[in-house]
């Protein structure tokens, strides 16, 4: 059998398994976000989250400086703005989005459910720092949501995120329906 080189492991190198049931979950913006792997588990590489969003939900056009996004769609339906393209997404798409790139996007169907990536980590110690922790693996309860726009300008260039001053072409959003519009 032939030598093959030994290089040590790189931190965050080893395997493991979380359960969506038994990771860090937080509510923040109307949706759920579940951590299923964050920067200390992957020594920063990447991170995994699983969202579940209401009709609606998604941020108006904005860029990540230092990490490339991906989604991939467990179920529902989303619009996303990539750059001036405006398509639609539904359960089974994955979609990347590269760093340094204009995005946004909207949750056309009732609820979607999404894997969201980023690589390098980065968004997920945002969520950790603003979202309400949970347990509950719902939507968070109904509530007036502060706009998107309006976090600190040092908290977002901690996290790579920058708002774009422009039209959201992604509107008019909806808004979620209460429990007794059925």
């Amino acid at each position: 059998m032939p030598d093959t080189p030994h290089f040590p492991p790189m931190p965050g190198a080893t395997g493991f398994i979380h359960r969506n049931d038994q990771a860090p979950a937080y509510w923040m913006q109307d949706i759920l976000w579940i951590m299923l792997a964050d920067a200390k588990d992957t020594g920063g590489r990447w991170s995994m989250m699983e969202q579940l969003m209401p009709m609606g939900a998604g941020p108006p056009p904005h860029k990540h400086l230092w990490s490339d996004e991906t989604f991939y769609i467990l179920d529902g339906q989303i619009t996303y703005l990539i750059e001036g393209e405006i398509k639609t997404a539904g359960k089974g798409s994955f979609v990347t989005i590269p760093r340094n790139t204009r995005h946004a996007f909207r949750v056309d169907s009732d609820t979607a459910r999404i894997l969201n990536g980023y690589t390098p980590a980065s968004m997920e110690a945002m969520i950790a720092e603003l979202g309400k922790p949970t347990r509950q693996l719902t939507l968070p309860p109904e509530s007036p949501s502060a706009p998107s726009g309006t976090m600190p300008d040092d908290l977002l260039t901690r996290y790579g995120l920058i708002w774009l001053d422009e039209p959201d072409p992604l509107e008019p959003r909806g808004h979620r329906k209460k429990v007794s519009d059925g």
